[in-house]
């Protein structure tokens, strides 16, 4: 068994489930909630920060210099269209991204979708397991390996999947604890 196969696979999950929590805006200013935001420019969805340089100015406050400023209007559009619940405010050559404090009901709602995106998370995480267990079971028919280490091989197995578990669980606190802060 490839146990480095394992912890590599998992990691991946993690790393795209931390990358979605990223995403999950807060009352601070973090550039990473434009991550999933595309531009309609020059015929084809372009992400924001392929566009524009993307600053935190302070802590409440985020600046998008787009380089072009004939796109000014559709980052403007597109940040407006993504329900992040942010009003751009442009100069002509900047725009301006006050974060406004979350609504008590708005934290819950957050805090609901971080859940869900570390259900997910866990899921992949489980299913990554079943996979390697029938691999481990389709290798042990094709290679006569014995019963006794094809339980140690689950048993391994688990104890990485517990753990990549657990680090998700660990997320998850800290990214609800840092929306439900006031």
């Amino acid at each position: 068994m490839n146990e480095d196969l394992v912890r590599k696979k998992m990691e991946n999950s993690l790393s795209h489930y931390e990358k979605e929590l990223a995403t999950l805006r807060t009352s601070r200013a973090n550039v990473n909630i434009l991550d999933n935001i595309y531009v309609d420019a020059y015929g084809s969805k372009t992400p924001v920060n392929q566009l524009s340089n993307i600053s935190v100015s302070d802590p409440s406050t985020i600046t998008v210099q787009v380089w072009d400023t004939s796109m000014i209007k559709n980052v403007e559009n597109a940040i407006i269209e993504s329900n992040l619940g942010i009003n751009p405010q442009s100069d002509g050559a900047t725009i301006r991204l006050p974060i406004p404090k979350l609504s008590e009901e708005r934290r819950k709602e957050l805090a609901k979708i971080s859940s869900q995106y570390s259900e997910t998370a866990k899921i992949s995480i489980r299913n990554l397991r079943r996979e390697f267990i029938e691999l481990q079971k389709k290798n042990q028919k094709e290679n006569n390996i014995s019963e006794d280490q094809l339980k140690k091989d689950n048993v391994i197995i688990q104890k990485i999947t517990d753990e990549f578990i657990s680090k998700v669980e660990k997320l998850q606190e800290l990214k609800n604890a840092e929306i439900l802060k006031v």
